[in-house]
């Protein structure tokens, strides 16, 4: 970015009829404007000419310019419309390979950097630059290397600022695509402005004071989205919803009466989603795979006046709070103040109105079905408490104002114990059920980032009785003599089990399962601190989740009939998993022509109760 403060001086002297402060002014821009220009045009003669039309613009109407401290920005504006109109008169733009980038005239010819930087990502970036509309490469250049606001953008490129925020996202998106297919992934974005800017500098020294910052690259959501909204991307629907309800904040009748106090009371420094009394709400739910898949979710609390107080932001690496400048990085998934259960926009039919009817409440966000990848759904409440919910078809888990929009200077705060840091870890099961004893051991992810690689298990034996392996792509259940008794879809046995990877807390998990399978469920204060119970239902069982709130666990499961306690499952998760992995070998995916049955869901722990597990 050049000072224009430098320029004050020699622009008003010019001004006042000094000829030689006119030179001197030409001097000092002629650099950093050749820059500017080549980084537009990508073509060396190109720049020369527009280079001399611009200088040539600059005495002919300095006297014209009403403010010195502008002169800059008036400078821009004036070879932004030469290079406009160039590209008008000749009604096509050029394009040059690497070879054509022009050495800049530095001492060494940036050796230096040549030798950092090989010649085929040169080529890459070069060739996705060069393929930039015109308009992009300008609103790139303003934002990235002139380090100009978006208001001073707009007065450049004489547009409003909104439609420079919004121009400067699609040519931030078409750069990325331009990458992708040049094989740059994810990430390479900012790696390739850079490179750019460096490669296009005038001098070492000016290469070297290249840098592109996070910050620079943002534009502000509405923005975003307005330019998302209006592209062929994916606008499926615009729906103004009537009446809201969102991840269960609205409390409900007679809740008191099943539930003790809101846990932000009893489990200090455990943020929760919490509801604005003045002010707005908005939710994000993103599907990266499809509707059944893993969700995440962001949430921010604005008070009046819009002034963001509290945020929480869980995406596929970890769980991020904000509040003020703080940012909390943390173990547990967000979970409402008053202990409703999380409603998702693509819930089914019959999980939504078992919720109404187990939590008394008759509206629900507007369904949206979904197959494909790349689901967004956005649910707003404004200060009004009006409402609004879109519905996109667009991949936002790679952009920063859904990945990490904190301030620049934010106090981070990493609460994450050693296994929620390493995303995953091993478990152990205990107990007996029924005097047969159990034993078990598994592998759980808690983000979805590590779910892939280090995708969950479950192996269980009941002494005498069955034995139970879930590796993901299928399940099965094993007699007493080792015959294969039943053979289910993956992930069957990891129903009414914490899935933290698919993006919602363990007590949500639990709860969502039972009433999916339409199984009553109550939930209320646990033993110790930090512990909630979720108590299930079902005819003559009973099952009691003891869920730990802070770690986002399940600690344990007590099985009972009417008439008394007939067993527990124990669960421990490994810190330190360097000594016990020998143990945990994730079970051998067998083949089996046996058809599938259809999956229990959590009926399979009802069952175990029940003792008519296979029957």
């Amino acid at each position: 970015m050049t000072d224009s403060n430098e320029y004050v001086d020699l622009v008003r002297q010019a001004q006042s009829g000094d000829d030689g402060s006119v030179d001197r002014l030409a001097e000092l821009v002629r650099e950093p404007l050749r820059s500017y220009i080549h980084r537009l045009t990508m073509d060396h003669d190109l720049t020369q000419d527009i280079l001399q039309e611009s200088l040539l613009a600059m005495f002919k109407f300095l006297d014209k310019l009403e403010r010195a401290d502008r002169f800059w920005p008036w400078m821009l504006k004036i070879s932004t419309n030469n290079v406009r109109e160039h590209y008008e008169r000749r009604g096509r733009r050029r394009t040059v390979s690497l070879s054509q980038v022009p050495e800049t005239p530095g001492k060494g010819k940036q050796e230096s950097l040549e030798s950092l930087i090989s010649q085929e990502l040169k080529q890459v970036v070069s060739t996705a630059m060069s393929a930039l509309k015109p308009r992009y490469r300008t609103v790139i250049t303003l934002r990235c290397y002139e380090e100009m606001p978006y208001r001073e953008i707009s007065e450049v490129m004489g547009c409003s600022e909104f439609a420079a925020r919004r121009l400067f996202y699609r040519a931030k998106k078409a750069l990325a695509k331009k990458l992708s297919r040049c094989g740059l992934g994810k990430g390479s974005l900012l790696l390739a402005l850079a490179l750019f800017g460096k490669m296009t500098a005038t001098s070492e020294a000016a290469a070297a004071q290249v840098s592109v910052t996070a910050a620079t690259t943002k534009v502000g959501v509405t923005a975003a989205l307005a330019a998302m909204m209006s592209g062929k991307a994916a606008v499926i629907a615009l729906t103004t919803a009537g009446v809201l309800t969102v991840g269960g904040i609205v409390a409900k009748p007679g809740l008191d009466k099943m539930l003790a106090p809101a846990p932000e009371k009893q489990i200090s420094g455990s943020p929760v989603v919490e509801r604005t009394t003045a002010g707005s709400e908005e939710y994000w739910y993103y599907y990266p795979r499809n509707a059944n898949g893993a969700v995440m979710i962001r949430h921010e609390s604005s008070a009046r006046g819009g002034q963001s107080y509290c945020q929480w932001l869980q995406n596929d690496q970890g769980n991020y709070y904000k509040r003020n400048n703080t940012i909390h990085v943390n173990n547990h998934r967000m979970w409402a103040a008053d202990l409703t259960v999380q409603r998702l926009p693509t819930d089914s039919q019959q999980l939504r109105e078992f919720l109404c009817l187990m939590e008394g409440k008759g509206e629900e966000m507007e369904y949206v079905p979904s197959t494909r990848e790349g689901l967004l759904v956005i649910v707003k409440q404004d200060e009004k408490r009006g409402h609004f919910q879109t519905t996109l078809r667009y991949d936002v888990s790679d952009e920063e104002y859904f990945r990490y929009s904190w301030p620049a200077g934010a106090k981070i705060i990493d609460n994450r114990d050693a296994m929620h840091k390493r995303g995953w870890t091993y478990f152990r099961i205990a107990g007996d059920i029924g005097g047969n004893e159990v034993s078990g051991k598994g592998r759980i992810p808690f983000v979805h980032a590590a779910s892939k690689q280090h995708y969950p298990w479950l192996w269980l034996d009941v002494r005498g009785r069955l034995q139970i392996v879930d590796d993901g792509a299928e399940a099965f259940v094993y007699g007493n003599t080792g015959t294969l008794a039943a053979r289910y879809e993956g992930g069957s046995f990891l129903k009414g089990l914490g899935r933290p990877w698919m993006g919602l807390h363990t007590i949500d998990t639990v709860r969502r399962d039972a009433a999916d399978k339409r199984v009553w469920f109550e939930t209320k204060q646990g033993p110790g601190k930090g512990k909630m119970e979720v108590v299930l239902t079902r005819e003559q069982a009973r099952l009691v989740y003891l869920i730990d709130m802070e770690n986002d666990v399940i600690e344990g499961i007590t099985f009972s009939t009417n008439e008394a306690t007939v067993g527990e499952l124990r669960f421990s998760y490994l810190q330190d998993i360097d000594q016990a992995a020998g143990e945990f070998v994730a079970p051998r995916r067998r083949s089996s022509t046996k058809p599938q049955r259809d999956p229990p869901g959590i009926l399979w722990l009802v069952q175990l109760v029940e003792q008519e597990f296979g029957r």
